[in-house]
C-alpha cells in the first residue's frame, strides 16, 4: 500500500512540475475565466477578493502574479487599454510575459507597430518564450508577412513547443498548413 501511495504522490508531483514547465515557456491553452475584474472593474482597477471590491491596480499591493492574471483576463475580454493599465502596475516591467501581453493588448487595440515592438522586447528578455513567438507570428500573418510567420512556427517547434497551444494557434493562423517547416 505504501509503495502504491508513494507512486501516486510522485506521479502527481511530476505532473505538477511538467505543468509548471509548460507555463514557464508561456503556453496557455485555456482563456482565463471571467471574474469581477473583467465584468465590474474599469479604468485600471481589478477585483480584490480580500476587500470584496475593485481596487486601483497600481496602489493595490497585490502580487505581480495576481496583477498579470488580471491583465490577461482583461485582454482576453477585449478590454485592451484597461489590461495595459494593469500591466503597467506590475513591478517587473522587463519580464517576457508582461512585455508579451503589452504587445498583445496594443496589437488588438489597433496599435500594431507598438505591439510588434513589445513582442520583440519579450523575445529579447526570453528567446524561448514561445507564446510571444506565437503572437508575433499571428501579427505577421495579419500583416501578410507569411514567410516570417512560418519562421516563428519553426522556432516554436524547434524549442520543443510543437504540442502546445502556442504552436497550434499560429499554425491555425497560417491556415492550418499540414506540412512541417
Amino acid at each position: 500500500m505504501f509503495r502504491k501511495t508513494t507512486f501516486f504522490v510522485l506521479a502527481a508531483f511530476m505532473a505538477s512540475i511538467a505543468g509548471q514547465s509548460a507555463m514557464a515557456v508561456g503556453d496557455t491553452s485555456e482563456p482565463p475565466r471571467k471574474t469581477k475584474t473583467s465584468t465590474q472593474c474599469k479604468n485600471g482597477k481589478i477585483w480584490d477578493t480580500r476587500k470584496g471590491q475593485c481596487v486601483n491596480a497600481k496602489k493595490s499591493g497585490l502580487s505581480d502574479d495576481v496583477l498579470f492574471e488580471a491583465a490577461r483576463e482583461l485582454a482576453y475580454a477585449g478590454q485592451y487599454d484597461n489590461a495595459i493599465k494593469v500591466l503597467e502596475a506590475v513591478s517587473d516591467q522587463r519580464s517576457a510575459r508582461v512585455l508579451n501581453y503589452l504587445g498583445y493588448a496594443n496589437r488588438k487595440a489597433g496599435r500594431m507597430e507598438l505591439g510588434m515592438q513589445y513582442y520583440k522586447r519579450a523575445l529579447q528578455a526570453d528567446e524561448n518564450y514561445i507564446l510571444a513567438r506565437s503572437y508575433l507570428g499571428q501579427a505577421l500573418v495579419e500583416q501578410g508577412r507569411i514567410e516570417e510567420a512560418k519562421v516563428q512556427l519553426v522556432e516554436i517547434r524547434d524549442r520543443g513547443g510543437e504540442n502546445t497551444w502556442a504552436y497550434r494557434a499560429l499554425l491555425q493562423s497560417l491556415g492550418g498548413l499540414r506540412h512541417h517547416y
